[in-house]
């Protein structure tokens, strides 16, 4: 497992396949596990990397006072590291946000933007209304006693959690941080990254679940009016963590777009 240091940070990051360099950045109470069928099947046309961020799966603690920008500068460390030159970038959920603040402080490290089922922040894709039911849910969540700790998020597969996939999601929640997802949940209800999203230069594509519960498919309207010449996706019957609840249609999806744009 290929690891990067970024200010006393260790970053572990999984790395297979051959050429061109796709990077994968997972969702909150997840870690680089999350991206398992994409790093079978993809790795036959790309360098496909997974990260664990700071804080989770088997990267260092999240450092006190760590924010969204040193998250940014950390996956950068991990594009770098790769040594193939600016990557195709892909976050889902959290992961997206995380991508978005990546092309804020160093646009040139992205080749192309794969936007999954994600957000420019709660703050940034929705009402005030909700931000406040979920910042509440989220220290409801936190509240219990670290025995009974639940990190899984309500509304993420359109059908429950597919059974392929079950043990998979089950060790992902064990191993979830509270300290981290907390962060995670707090520096979400935070961000605003609109100012972002007119200045992309680089194709994008927003690959979204049709009944997708939590970013619903009139964020991924927002993203395609803020963005210029982005392209939306949509996977009909899917939910929020379409990688997992459809990898087939998902992985053909990213596939071609990075072959259009390589």
């Amino acid at each position: 497992m290929p690891t990067v240091e970024i200010n006393g940070v260790e970053v572990a990051y999984a790395r297979t396949g051959h050429g061109p360099p796709l990077v994968l950045v997972h969702g909150a109470g997840l870690d680089g596990r999350m991206w398992e069928p994409q790093l079978s099947a993809l790795s036959e046309d790309f360098t496909v990397a997974a990260w664990d961020e700071p804080g989770a799966g088997r990267s260092s603690d999240l450092p006190a006072g760590f924010g969204l920008a040193d998250f940014a500068h950390a996956l950068a460390a991990v594009i770098e590291a790769l040594q193939l030159g600016p990557a195709h970038v892909a976050g889902l959920s959290w992961g997206g946000t995380v991508a978005l603040e990546l092309y804020r402080h160093h646009p040139e490290l992205v080749r192309t933007l794969l936007l999954v089922d994600t957000y420019a922040g709660w703050k940034g894709s929705l009402p005030p209304e909700e931000v406040a039911v979920r910042v509440e849910g989220a220290r409801r969540m936190l509240a219990v006693p670290r025995e009974r700790f639940d990190p899984v998020l309500p509304g993420l597969f359109a059908d429950g959690p597919p059974a392929t996939f079950t043990p998979l999601l089950d060790a992902m929640a064990h191993d979830v941080r509270p300290e981290t997802m907390g962060a995670q949940l707090l520096m979400m209800a935070e961000a605003d990254e609109r100012d972002v999203l007119p200045a992309i230069s680089v194709p994008t594509l927003l690959l979204w679940g049709e009944l997708d519960a939590r970013s619903p498919l009139s964020v991924a309207r927002a993203f395609k009016e803020g963005i210029p010449h982005a392209d939306l996706l949509v996977l009909p019957g899917v939910g929020h963590v379409s990688n997992l609840e459809a990898p087939d249609r998902f992985n053909e999806a990213v596939r071609g777009f990075c072959r259009a744009h390589d």
